[in-house]
């Protein structure tokens, strides 16, 4: 296979790169992204993601150790490369790949779905909780932040590749639910039973909202059931992501006795 070698930063591929990284609207219009990690990749690869084009820098990484025999290969010089990595630390290879545009559903799904979470490093935590236990989907509502936020990618190490996930409106979110009848559970401190004891061995999404204002008045009317985790401290919430995991957990639970 050639091999595309390139040692000026002002090459254009270099700049479109670069732009890939910074803007979102770009990675939104060209459903492209850039996966920057030796592990990250291959978790890429592994989850069957089209990788279009690989960058690494010979100096710092041994391209033989990722199957790349469908990919171009861009190699670029160690000024290109410090240059467009985006970690203050790097391993020397990234990848231009084609986002993911929507979920198949498997048998008994398990789903989550956060609305209006902000942060990235909540969102990769969540990611990374959905991977432990096997969820079908996690789909983000009315989104404050770029799913393939490059700091999204790293803090979910991977996990935004092994467990699909897409963005789309609350109310597209909740008509894909209740046509392929899936019970909406939403963490709700209002109006709510204990988690445990609530049905979750069937087709489930678990809905969460942000730490600050919680769920919009649309998932309390859509929901089939409204649970919440007691509290037996003086505060009255979780962090997003230590929440979703354990509702999640339960739910692994109840399918496993």
């Amino acid at each position: 296979m050639d091999i595309l070698r390139i040692s000026s930063t002002q090459n254009p591929r270099v700049k479109h790169l670069m732009a890939l990284q910074q803007k979102a609207q770009l990675r939104r219009s060209e459903q492209r992204i850039v996966v920057e990690g030796a592990r990250e990749l291959r978790h890429c690869i592994n989850a069957g993601y089209t990788v279009e084009t690989v960058i690494y820098c010979p100096d710092i990484f041994d391209i033989s150790s990722l199957p790349t025999s469908r990919c171009e290969l861009m190699e670029v010089s160690p000024q290109v490369y410090e240059k467009i990595a985006y970690r203050g630390s790097t391993e020397g290879v990234m990848a231009i790949v084609k986002a993911l545009s929507d979920i198949d559903l498997a048998d008994n799904p398990l789903i989550v779905v956060l609305e209006g979470v902000e942060k990235p490093g909540n969102i990769g935590a969540v990611l990374r909780s959905a991977d432990a236990a096997h969820a079908t989907a996690v789909i983000v509502c009315d989104p404050l932040t770029d799913l393939y936020n490059p700091n999204l990618i790293r803090s979910s190490i991977g996990a935004i590749f092994t467990v699909p996930c897409v963005a789309c409106s609350s109310d597209e979110c909740i008509k894909f639910l209740i046509e392929n009848n899936i019970s909406i559970l939403t963490a709700q401190l209002q109006d709510s039973e204990p988690y445990y004891t609530t049905t979750m061995s069937g087709a489930t999404a678990i809905v969460m909202g942000t730490e600050a204002t919680g769920l919009t008045d649309v998932w309390r009317r859509a929901a089939t059931a409204h649970i919440r985790i007691p509290m037996q401290g003086a505060l009255d919430s979780l962090n997003v992501s230590v929440s979703t995991a354990i509702l999640l957990f339960e739910a692994v639970r109840q399918r496993q006795s």
